[in-house]
């Protein structure tokens, strides 16, 4: 390590941790007897904890998030330098970064225009739902409210969000949520059967399981249908993507039923499938765009919402009426330090070629993926796209049997044991949290994938034999 905290003994810090820090995503009681983990210094690929272990990042930080690695001192820089000349303004003005990076990512987005931020990615997908409804009562009359959602899809841990969402474990109690919230079928090829649809594959199974929206939104009334929202490839219920066929039904069906359709590229949006955005391999045209992790890849905090001019025009047409604009707030969505580090991500990204790079590295692991699964029958399907990865954990190939989550947990806890950090479905799916999660930094090498892949193998060996 080369970081600035020269102290040796972090024991005040872990103490510190224990009495007062409440984490995400985990039970506390172990850390009665154990010390929690603290990540100290990161650079490259790698991270080192309080005891001075050197990981191998796999997840990007835990969620998805570091997309150009630790340590770039370009993008500090950029922020530190903003900071300065100006930290904040309520973004009912405007700011000089603000306005430089939604210039440059609308470049990224043929077809979108208008660029709304905000702090988070639950946020950002809040932004879109009160936009729907706002949408809703102004045009026609208050009765297309109705917001659909896929099973197993995410969006967000605000209740609003969980209204949308798509993984039970995560919503339970925590309820009630927002009414007009409804759930559409998932398109997960591998589990086809739970669709009634395992006679059909590929394209044909694709284009079934889109018309299974459309029979949602014929059950409820195509009237009272607003919004279509969906991830582009599923994130933490599974790392599942569409099969061909899909999402051009999918627009098919929105156009037809005049339905706003709302990509939420929190996950996979700048860089992580290997384009700008993971919709952009499909073809089609969204009305709303939202994002959030890879943005400035967790140097900064920031989020945003992005439209189309039509749907902008919206909230402009009657200058005369005081109630005719988006009467919203975000606080921090007037960070400078946000757009400021999103500029700096995105000139790396593409300056480095990092796009190409995680096509590359993405085929890469896809390859050494597979080559487990011949290996190792508890993997039942790897799938995923460019540097997101998923391969699920099964019993048996012929039922499809999820393995127990303990078993697939302890997958995680032997790669953490050889220095490797993986991910696992967590709290998502009742009785399926059993898919592996992988999400290496854009910068990943070779041998940095052939390192994470012998890892799993290695846990694998010693987890099922």
């Amino acid at each position: 390590m080369d970081g600035t905290f020269n102290e040796n003994d972090l024991s005040r810090v872990v103490a510190a941790d224990k009495a007062h820090v409440w984490h995400h995503l985990i039970q506390h009681k172990p850390f009665e007897e154990n010390d929690p983990r603290i990540i100290v210094e990161g650079k490259g690929m790698r991270v080192w904890d309080q005891n001075g272990k050197e990981f191998l990042d796999a997840v990007s930080g835990g969620v998805w998030t570091v997309n150009v690695g630790y340590g770039r001192e370009e993008i500090c820089k950029a922020v530190y330098n903003q900071m300065m000349k100006l930290c904040y303004f309520a973004q009912s003005a405007g700011s000089i970064p603000g306005a430089l990076f939604a210039e440059k990512l609308i470049e990224k987005m043929p077809g979108m225009s208008r660029v709304y931020y905000n702090n988070s990615g639950s946020e950002a997908n809040e932004k879109a739902f009160k936009m729907v409804r706002q949408i809703a009562h102004k045009k026609y009359g208050g009765k297309k409210t109705k917001i659909l959602y896929r099973d197993r899809d995410y969006h967000g841990s605000t209740l609003a969000a969980m209204s949308a969402g798509g993984q039970d474990e995560r919503n339970a109690q925590y309820g009630p949520f927002a009414p007009d919230f409804i759930r559409v079928p998932h398109c997960m090829e591998y589990r086809k059967h739970e669709l009634g649809l395992e006679h059909l594959s590929g394209r044909e199974f694709g284009i079934a399981a889109a018309n299974a929206i459309e029979e949602v939104i014929l059950r409820e009334g195509p009237e009272t249908v607003g919004a279509l929202c969906l991830e582009p490839v599923t994130a933490g219920g599974g790392v599942i993507e569409a099969p061909e066929g899909y999402w051009e039904r999918v627009q098919e069906i929105c156009t037809q039923y005049d339905i706003l359709l709302h990509i939420d590229e929190v996950v996979c949006g700048v860089g992580r499938t290997g384009t700008w955005f993971g919709y952009q391999h499909y073809g089609i045209k969204p009305d709303f765009v939202t994002m959030a992790k890879g943005v400035a890849s967790g140097y900064a905090a920031i989020a945003v919402l992005v439209t189309t001019e039509e749907v902008f025009d919206m909230f402009k047409d009657d200058a005369s009426d005081p109630l005719n604009y988006f009467r919203d707030i975000s606080t921090f969505g007037g960070c400078t330090a946000g757009p400021a580090a999103a500029l700096e991500n995105m000139r790396i990204i593409e300056e480095e070629g990092l796009l190409d790079n995680c096509t590359a590295m993405g085929e890469r692991m896809m390859s050494n993926l597979l080559a487990l699964k011949e290996k190792h029958p508890v993997i039942g399907d790897v799938r995923g796209k460019g540097l997101f990865l998923g391969a699920e954990l099964v019993t048996d190939r012929e039922t499809k049997e999820p393995v127990d989550e303990k078993l697939a947990q302890q997958v995680v806890a032997d790669c953490g044991a050889q220095g490797v950090l993986i991910g696992v479905t967590n709290r998502s799916v009742p009785g399926k949290n059993n898919t592996l999660c992988f999400s290496p930094a854009l910068i990943v090498t070779a041998e940095d994938i052939d390192a994470i892949t012998d890892a799993v193998d290695k846990a694998l060996t010693k987890v099922f034999g």
